[in-house]
């Protein structure tokens, strides 16, 4: 594989691909300093700051019997989820940042969480950007102390003498070493270590000391008056903690079915390196597996993959943002709202009879700004948000509402090159015989590219 063809697919994989104007530098720019340029330009985050109150601490003060306040709290939490979702999607399409916020994209799955308050969704959703290139000890402090975690897994109910074990369980099932690595004795120990972790009004974490068990416990072998920050300190002592995240690492970059070799060396290099997120990708993308045939245009594209990359490529404006709600409950994948703690599973489960057509409609149809047939795909959960949708029973059928610049992709593709070089850049997959005989049949690019965007091969990345 060319450096060219290298470095589109390490675009594909730790950001949202290329775009047309990218050819002009990466045609002449070496696989090293290509890497080092996608680091270069995620180094610094730039928070959300969209939601400036926390609505449910106002909520919480007012009046109980004023109903028509807490009506009023309650509308403007709804839209501010929504805008919430939005910003981070419009952040994902226009930021240089690609690498950092795929990686806070990784964070969000892995620790996957529902918030009903946006304030504190924004929170968690900042910490894990902020750290999405860090230290994962410090991720994962971080989150375990963030309101968010601690009240979608109940430890503001946390309390000696009456321990809620919620937390303590998903920490080490979902969060560190997985599922088959610990006892049901663990998970008691634990969850008495975190009794008194807790949150107060103005979304500061807290140790409550009274709450806290001081007493003697025993996890994992090893016995103390822990507290939960030991508790999480000898998760990260086993290295199974690496292994696990690693495995899941490979399954978002490289590829669904993990290489057990490639595994145990990614955890080999983060375990050593004291659990540092950069080195551990930067071992990954100068490897030669993680370029190989078998790893390249095989991942399908998560439905936000597939709306970020659209926008990022074809430059796209939405004349109504709220389509792009629409776009994620059609294909399944709502940011901030995970189906359940475990996240979404990814992988083939994108892929259904219910989401396959509308994923194959719908980048064409934006390219035309035509009529998209949503079919919602939701769990009782998500009906407070789709609440906030006007006249939803009547926007099954709606005008995509969007605005690619034609030409902006156009101009911005360099002199000279052909449509089979226009044709790579769009699909991450090989161009197979279909593919070939569609660039054949197109009069100019665009016609092309409006056919491409409409290929399976365009769900895969």
């Amino acid at each position: 594989m060319s450096d060219l063809g290298k470095i589109k697919h390490l675009y594909a994989r730790a950001g949202f691909g290329l775009n047309v104007d990218d050819l002009a530098t990466f045609q002449k720019t070496s696989l090293k300093h290509a890497t080092e340029q996608l680091f270069k330009s995620s180094a610094t985050a730039q928070p959300l700051m969209l939601i400036t109150e926390n609505l449910s601490f106002k909520m919480a003060s007012a009046d109980k019997t004023d109903t028509l306040t807490r009506k009023m709290f309650m509308k403007q939490q709804r839209e501010q989820e929504k805008d919430l979702n939005i910003a981070w999607l419009n952040q994902m399409s226009t930021t240089p940042a690609q690498l950092r916020e795929k990686m806070t994209l990784f964070w969000h799955n892995h620790f996957a969480c529902r918030s009903q308050n946006p304030y504190y969704a924004q929170q968690l959703n900042n910490i894990q950007r902020s750290n999405a290139l860090g230290n994962f000890k410090t991720l994962l402090m971080e989150v375990s102390q963030s309101p968010a975690m601690l009240q979608f897994l109940n430890n503001q109910q946390n309390k000696k003498g009456h321990p809620n074990e919620n937390f303590a369980r998903e920490l080490m099932e979902l969060f560190t070493i997985g599922r088959g690595n610990y006892s049901e004795q663990d998970i008691k120990e634990s969850a008495r270590s975190f009794t008194g972790w807790g949150f107060n009004n103005k979304g500061e974490f807290v140790t409550r000391e009274q709450q806290h068990d001081e007493g003697t416990k025993t996890f994992m072998g090893q016995t103390g008056a822990f507290k939960g920050e030991d508790i999480i300190n000898m998760l990260l002592q086993n290295k199974k903690t690496a292994s696990f995240i690693c495995t899941k690492l490979y399954r978002y970059l490289v590829n669904d079915v993990p290489d057990s070799r490639h595994v145990s060396a990614m955890a080999d290099v983060f375990y050593k390196s004291n659990y540092e997120i950069t080195p551990l990708l930067k071992f990954v993308f100068a490897t030669d597996w993680f370029y190989a045939p078998v790893n390249t245009g095989n991942l399908i594209k998560s439905p936000i993959d597939l709306i970020v990359g659209l926008n990022r490529q074809f430059y796209i404006n939405y004349n109504n943002p709220d389509v792009m709600m629409q776009f994620q409950r059609a294909l399944g994948q709502v940011l901030f709202y995970p189906p359940n703690v475990a996240g979404w599973p990814g992988g083939k489960s994108w892929i259904d009879s219910s989401s396959l057509m509308t994923r194959l409609k719908i980048p064409s149809t934006v390219l035309n700004n035509g009529i998209i047939d949503f079919h919602g795909k939701a769990d009782p959960e998500d009906e407070a948000l789709l609440a906030t949708m006007p006249n939803r029973k009547q926007q099954t059928q709606t005008p995509a509402q969007t605005t690619p610049d034609w030409n902006k992709f156009l101009n911005d593709i360099p002199k000279g090159t052909t449509k089979d070089q226009v044709a790579s850049v769009i699909l991450a997959a090989p161009i197979d015989n279909s593919i070939k005989a569609v660039i054949a049949q197109s009069s100019n690019i665009r016609s092309m590219v409006v056919e491409l965007v409409s290929t399976p091969e365009y769900q895969l990345c």
